[in-house]
């Protein structure tokens, strides 16, 4: 509360003072206030019945402070109608209504092509793995085809899988079909796995093969992108196979059969097209290395990677 300067402040009045009253000379004791109304001394009273239609602005489900008018509630249920028309608008709001859930859409993606120089002087070597599906939002149809070998020789190893994907949740898919192997021999599997983004963007990739001669085995893959810059990003790489018997045939172990890990360094010149350097160490584990040993080969080695990703 401010004060005005003394300057400011209204004169005193010149009245003469009330004259004063001695109040010692009274008989406060002969005053019999029993006889008095004190009720006609009260504060006026107060309605507060009016206070029960006030509301609580903070109060979950409080009503606006004003209505919708009546008029934004008037017209056609999409206001260009009144331009356009509503035949002629229907199209546009089918065909969003496509984009935006049932529309079919697909895509291959090659994400390994590279050649591998082994660090011991060994051959040079070639890999492929690529993959692609078309479909919904829920049903894909996808395929994926692996492979490799060295140059000049024969292909190696060599497969291709036909599946239907069905989303399980926002982030992986249900994958069942068959896989067929032309090389090193031919032999026919059903295929049953997951496919999807862990937490923390870990791509994840595994399935379980029945093949019919009655082998089964299994596969697992796991990569992430780590961006060094919004081109260059670097990504490691891990596949393990498991066998659940001993396949002769085919020189493999029951147990954990090869490990693979990696770096792999890329450059997107656009999303696209990134081309890669890298490195890669390969080991077969337990018996399947005794077996490669046996036969004159090296179950593990180091190599050095050059090869693209591309999808379109």
């Amino acid at each position: 509360m401010g004060h005005l300067p003394p300057e400011k402040c209204p004169a005193k009045s010149e009245a003469e003072p009330a004259a004063e009253m001695d109040h010692s000379a009274m008989d406060h004791s002969k005053m019999d206030h029993s006889t008095m109304d004190h009720s006609a001394m009260g504060q006026p009273s107060v309605d507060h019945s009016a206070h029960g239609a006030m509301t609580d602005k903070s109060t979950p489900g409080a009503a606006p402070e004003s209505a919708v008018p009546l008029r934004a509630l008037e017209g056609p249920r999409h206001a260009a109608d009144l331009i356009w028309g509503e035949s002629a608008m229907a199209p546009s709001r089918a065909q969003l209504a496509h984009e935006n859930g049932g529309m079919k859409t697909g895509m291959i993606m090659l994400e390994r092509l590279e050649a591998r120089v082994p660090t011991d002087g060994g051959d040079t070597g070639y890999v492929w793995d690529a993959q692609g599906w078309y479909g919904g939002d829920l049903n894909r149809f996808v395929f994926k085809s692996e492979g490799e070998g060295e140059f000049g020789s024969e292909l190696e190893d060599a497969e291709i899988q036909a599946l239907y994907s069905r989303a399980i949740g926002p982030f992986f898919d249900l994958q069942a079909g068959v896989r067929y192997d032309i090389e090193p021999d031919s032999r026919a599997h059903a295929v049953i796995g997951v496919q999807g983004l862990a937490p923390y963007m870990f791509h994840v990739d595994g399935a379980v093969f029945l093949s019919d001669q009655g082998d089964l085995t299994a596969r697992i893959e796991g990569e992430y992108d780590q961006k060094i810059t919004q081109r260059l990003i670097l990504q490691p790489r891990v596949e393990l196979e498991l066998s659940a018997q001993d396949i002769p045939e085919r020189e493999i172990g029951a147990g954990l059969t090869k490990v693979e890990s990696g770096l792999r360094l890329r450059y997107e010149f656009t999303p696209e097209f990134a081309p890669y350097v890298g490195v890669e160490y390969e080991a077969k584990l337990g018996e399947t290395a005794d077996r490669a040993k046996a036969a004159g080969e090296d179950p593990d080695g180091l190599k050095l990677l050059v090869g693209l990703r591309a999808w379109f």
